[in-house]
This record gives C-alpha cells, sequence and structure tokens, in this order.
C-alpha cells in the first residue's frame, strides 16, 4: 500500500504518467492500471486526464495530503525502529528491584557503557512481580530479579547475596558474636517484605524450614525502608548483607542454610531480542558474575 501512494504522489507531482513512471522504474501502463486500482479502491475518480497529462481534482487532492501524511510517517517510524534496533545505538529496556538499584545495577550499567558508549537505556524500577508482568507484555526485554522465575525465561546468575539479621544498635544481641537461629529470631517483632514479593517468599521459605513463623510488626515494599525502621529500633529483620549499618543497624550471622539469595538477568525465550538488548545480555553475561565487593 505504502508503495502505490508513492505512485500517487509521484502522478501528483509529475502530472504525466509517462514521466512517473521512469520516475518510479515502472512502466506506462502499470502505472495506470495502479491508478485505476486505487480509484476502484476508493470508489472516486482521482485525477483527469486530457491532452496534457493527468491533474488531480479536488478528491485527488485530498487524497494526495493524506498520501503524504502516511508516507511521511511511514519513513519516519522506519527511521525511528532502524535506531532504536541497533546494536550500536539502540534502546534496552531494563527493569531491576529497588534493592539493586544503588548497587547491582549502577556497575552493570558502567560496565556496558564502557563497551557500547552509544548505547540507550531505559530503566524500570519495579517489584519482582511487576517486572515478569512487563516482560510478558513487551514493555521491558531485560530484567535483573530474584529469585530465577519459573517457565520460558532465560537466565544468566549475577550475584549470590548472603542474608544477615539486622537489629537495632542498642538491642540486647547486638554485641552477638554467636550465630542466632531463626526460632530465636521468630520471637522478635519483625519487619519485612509484604506477601507477593520474591524476597518474602525467600524469607518464609526459611523460616517454614526452621518450623516457626515470625511475628511480623511492619511490612514495607523496599529494603532500604526495612533496614532504617530497624534502625529506629522498631522490629528486627532479614536483609542482603550490603543493607547491613546504613542507618546504623548491627548485623549478625544466621544459623539458617540458604539465607542468601541469587540475582540474575532475565528475558523471555519464547520472542527474540531486539539486536541493543541481546547485545547487553551479552555483554553482562560476559561480566558474570558480580561479587559485592566494588571494583
Amino acid at each position: 500500500m505504502i508503495e502505490e501512494l508513492r505512485a500517487l504522489l509521484a502522478l501528483g507531482e509529475h502530472r504525466h504518467v509517462t514521466e512517473a513512471a521512469a520516475v518510479l522504474g515502472t512502466t506506462q501502463p502499470t502505472l495506470s492500471r495502479l491508478l485505476k486500482r486505487v480509484e476502484d479502491e476508493l470508489g472516486a475518480r482521482l485525477f483527469e486526464r486530457d491532452a496534457r497529462g493527468v491533474h488531480p481534482n479536488p478528491l485527488g487532492e485530498l487524497t494526495l495530503d493524506a498520501a503524504r501524511d502516511i508516507v511521511d510517517r511511514h519513513d519516519r517510524l522506519r527511521r525511528d525502529l532502524a535506531g532504536l534496533l541497533d546494536p550500536e545505538s539502540g534502546t534496552v529496556r531494563l527493569a531491576f528491584l529497588d534493592s539493586m538499584a544503588t548497587s547491582l545495577v549502577p556497575r552493570i550499567l558502567r560496565d556496558v557503557r564502557r563497551r557500547a558508549p552509544r548505547m540507550r537505556v531505559e530503566l524500570r524500577q519495579e517489584p519482582g512481580h511487576e517486572m515478569l508482568r512487563d516482560l510478558d507484555a513487551g514493555l521491558s526485554e531485560l530484567a535483573l530479579i530474584s529469585p530465577r522465575p519459573p517457565g520460558p525465561y532465560g537466565w544468566v546468575a549475577l550475584q549470590t547475596q548472603s542474608l544477615a539479621l539486622i537489629v537495632p544498635p542498642d538491642h540486647r544481641w547486638a554485641d552477638r558474636t554467636r550465630t542466632v537461629p531463626l526460632a530465636e529470631v521468630a520471637k522478635q517483632d519483625f519487619v519485612t517484605i509484604p506477601p507477593g514479593f520474591g524476597f518474602r517468599q525467600l524469607v518464609d521459605d526459611l523460616f517454614a524450614a526452621a518450623g516457626v513463623t515470625p511475628r511480623v510488626a511492619f511490612e514495607i515494599g523496599d529494603l532500604a525502608t526495612i533496614e532504617g525502621l530497624v534502625g529506629a529500633g522498631l522490629g528486627v529483620a532479614l536483609v542482603p548483607e550490603q543493607f547491613v549499618g546504613v542507618s546504623g543497624t548491627v548485623g549478625l550471622a544466621l544459623a539458617a542454610p540458604g539465607a542468601e539469595r541469587v540475582v540474575g538477568l532475565t528475558w523471555r525465550t519464547d520472542r527474540r531480542l531486539g539486536p541493543a538488548a541481546s547485545r547487553f545480555r551479552d555483554f553482562v553475561e560476559d561480566e558474570a558474575p558480580y561479587g559485592l565487593t566494588e571494583d
């Protein structure tokens, strides 16, 4: 259809079938048949024929204006898509967990920028269940998430984060050197992530394996805020070890096998990644794993 509109525009510009056909690289009969087919499809005569050639009538002028707009939009779309899909300068749509905003994400972006300085990255900061929804909907192409999602998702493990128990600085355990069993933690006011979040499931599984249920006092969907609440004396919490001490909290070792979370990069495997996103994934995979210590 776009090429037919280009042919109409050539006719409108040159106003002669032979000249327009030469510009388009086609024959006069082919162009004449194309014009008739378009007029039949639209149900209106668009050009008047006389000895001097063809001339758009008022309906033809209206059609040419619309054709010009459609062709311009099509060409602009092609240019925009080419730019977005360029593996060197294209755009990558990356989602990530809030808890990675100041640690893992900046390091990954720094490494990618070093190797692909013209690549653009659109960032979405959201909980894990929302990231999977956006991956499924195509709003994101890649996601930094924990734990590894089930289903048609690829996975590159990037970082294993040990979990620590944090307590307020004036807590009676603050000077404790022995590991703390979860059975003791369950007797404390506990601050954690709300149900439905991947990290909450990890915490619940740890307590379930220990045969106890925590006494949840506060729920908030941000690990940095949890650390702040504990620092203010509102309870104890389990957090990845990089959150220990930000607000004066004291970190203690846990007597709990499997007290860690694995963070990785994921994407849908049942659809092809765009060139830029595929290149981004390859860069990250080359650098993996990412330790907790800054370079």
